[in-house]
């Protein structure tokens, strides 16, 4: 996994890169009510806001955090978004992308330097 300051978390899968919040971004948000997630197909530039979510305590948007293009999204996190708070690292991913450069992965924050970063 790797981590953006953002407190996302990437997974690469094939050739695909799954996107979600982390653990640490769940708790802070507090019980999440609602979440409207990109349409598949739609490219994103690094940055651009394409998930938006709100919990009990406030709005966030949730930023691409590479180029590339949305290829399939998490409708059981919009059907249930009670499923972030319960395993945010795991089943409520929010998006897959195809990610134009790879390498860039790279440049973001492996477990230990997320962990040293939220402390």
């Amino acid at each position: 996994m790797k981590f953006t300051e953002e407190h996302e978390w990437l997974l690469v899968e094939g050739d695909l890169v799954v996107v979600g919040i982390t653990a640490h971004a769940a708790e802070q948000l507090g019980d999440v009510v609602f979440v409207e997630l990109p349409e598949p197909g739609g490219e994103v530039s690094k940055d651009d806001e394409v998930v938006v979510i709100e919990s009990v305590k406030a709005a966030s948007d949730i930023l691409a955090p590479l180029d590339g293009e949305i290829v399939e999204v998490n409708e059981a996190i919009v059907a249930d978004p009670g499923k972030v708070n319960e395993d945010p690292e795991g089943d409520a991913w929010f998006f897959k992308m195809k990610v134009e450069d790879m390498s860039a992965l790279d440049e973001l924050m492996d477990e230990k330097a997320y962990r040293n970063f939220i402390s």
